[in-house]
């Protein structure tokens, strides 16, 4: 890999490094899957001025609260949401393919951009990238979520293998990376906030009690900060802690999904 241009922050462990570029590129996944880089940032992934476009329409289409964070809102269903219950997870699997439809709808005539980042991951990596099934089912991807104004998104991870509990499609990751593109930001605030700081999920259970994450002020400083820009990509280690701090004016819009990594010579897969 050729020389990186790289932000560091100095953490009581070793540095935990941000890169910014203007595409994106295979060893750069590696290095995030091998916790040399914390956070990769591709600068306008999606044009702009798509965008402005694709966030008005979709304020115009309507967002509902998540089931278990009715602070964000969202349009399609996490299968975070699901939480086990047999009846959600049916529903999150009925609705799938009517959700991404939708979503590509109100994109017309321009590419979805979850789309985008799909074709993208399929091209860049040597083995591919493919929707990922559970229980031989495809899953969705593409969650358009809102956080508005003066909301802080809680500190918080996301671990495929909690939310799929037993199932060998989950405990076969070895990293797990947090996607967004954004379509909207505040006019300050709405960074990414993240801690170099993995905190076992029974912990994590206890610590948060019933919220679905921990207030920042509990974790200290960041040891990384990473304001995008609209039509940005930003992809990180969801397994570490990260939160996102308020904004101010504008709701702060993005396009969402996870990625899995399960090793150099294997297949990435995607959802939401």
């Amino acid at each position: 890999m050729e020389a990186l241009a790289v932000e560091s922050v100095i953490v009581p462990r070793e540095a935990v490094l941000k890169i910014t570029a203007d595409q994106l590129e295979p060893d750069m996944i590696i290095a995030l899957a091998e916790q040399e880089l914390a956070v990769i940032q591709v600068r306008a992934f999606v044009p702009a001025h798509v965008c402005a476009l694709l966030a008005e329409r979709a304020e115009s289409h309507g967002y509902s609260s998540y089931l278990n964070v009715p602070s964000v809102r969202r349009i399609g269903m996490a299968f975070y949401e699901t939480e086990g219950r047999a009846d959600l997870i049916e529903q999150y699997f009925a609705e799938a393919r009517q959700h991404l439809r939708d979503f590509r709808r109100a994109c017309e005539p321009y590419c979805s951009p979850i789309d985008i980042f799909r074709c993208t991951l399929d091209e860049i990596w040597p083995y591919g990238a493919n929707l990922q099934t559970l229980d031989q089912r495809k899953m969705y991807i593409g969650l358009s979520r809102m956080v508005s104004a003066g909301t802080t998104f809680l500190a918080h991870h996301d671990i495929f293998s909690e939310d799929a509990r037993g199932r060998p499609e989950a405990t076969s990751l070895k990293a797990q990376f947090g996607a967004n593109v954004y379509l909207q930001m505040p006019e300050t605030g709405g960074a990414l906030l993240m801690w170099d700081k993995e905190i076992p999920a029974a912990e994590f259970d206890r610590l948060r009690g019933s919220d679905y994450g921990l207030p920042i002020e509990t974790l200290g400083t960041p040891d990384v900060e990473v304001r995008p820009e609209p039509g940005d990509l930003l992809i990180f280690n969801s397994r570490k802690m990260h939160a996102v701090s308020p904004g101010t004016g504008r709701s702060r819009l993005a396009v969402s999904c996870f990625v899995g990594y399960r090793g150099k010579q294997q297949a990435l897969t995607y959802w939401s």
